[in-house]
């Protein structure tokens, strides 16, 4: 879209007056001015895709609750980003990615550097409601750098969406459906024998836990790297125009 057909809207996110520009989404719209709402799957750089629903807000009019990193603004638009019922859907939600696979977070490399952890300590989840569904997973750690442990996955695509729109090798997809879904390289191939990957290791930094890490960090030690994502991708966009 050329700047000349782009309009500019305006609209109120928790009763502030707003305006951005016609195509923006309500968390791009927060963000740019300061306003949080709790996200996931979603990180700048990345395509959004909706995929952990922490982001639900409410819009006037509208008896739903919708995905603001995929929910574009329009004229006149009011939105609520904090209220009982969005928290307690947002809590659900983390006690629900708890339940699925084992965040034991004293024991884990990312503990202090997660997300999740971060989030669930934001929006005030100290214990779970619901029975673990924990399964053992095999921990991958064929390659020579890097490892994979699928106990710890939130299955928030991010290592999909990087490795294809900024790598460019297209080495993780997803495999199965609902809480049995896994993320796996290549078709299926242990990590170290994947032919696509770069080992570039740009997967393991957009990760939001302790599910694709370095090897040989211990508990606390694997803090995140991600500040190359923006970057990168103004880098690749200009390339194409």
């Amino acid at each position: 879209m050329s700047p000349q057909t782009v309009k500019i809207k305006t609209l109120k996110i928790d009763g502030i007056d707003l305006s951005a520009r016609g195509g923006e989404t309500i968390l791009k719209v927060a963000q740019e001015n300061g306003i949080w709402i709790p996200t996931l799957c979603n990180l700048d750089g990345l395509s959004p895709v909706g995929a952990c629903r922490l982001c639900i807000v409410e819009i006037a009019g509208s008896p739903k609750v919708h995905p603001a990193c995929v929910t574009e603004i329009y004229e006149g638009m009011e939105v609520i980003t904090q209220s009982e019922r969005l928290n307690r859907y947002r809590r659900m939600i983390i006690e629900l990615l708890y339940s699925e696979r084992a965040h034991i977070c004293a024991v884990c490399v990312s503990n202090g550097h997660c997300e999740l952890q971060s989030l669930a300590k934001v929006l005030g989840v100290t214990s779970i409601r619901f029975p673990h569904l924990i399964e053992n997973h095999r921990v991958d750690a064929s390659h020579d750098r890097f490892l994979k442990d699928d106990n710890r996955c939130v299955l928030c695509g991010r290592c999909v969406r990087v490795c294809h729109e900024i790598e460019g090798a297209h080495t993780w997809d997803f495999m199965g459906r609902g809480i049995t879904s896994m993320m796996i390289t290549d078709l299926n191939q242990p990590w170290g024998e994947s032919e696509s990957c770069t080992r570039c290791g740009k997967c393991v930094h957009v990760c939001p836990t302790g599910a694709l890490i370095e090897k040989g960090v211990s508990v606390a030690e694997m803090a995140k790297r991600r500040q190359f994502l923006p970057y990168l991708k103004m880098m690749r966009e200009g390339e194409n125009k």
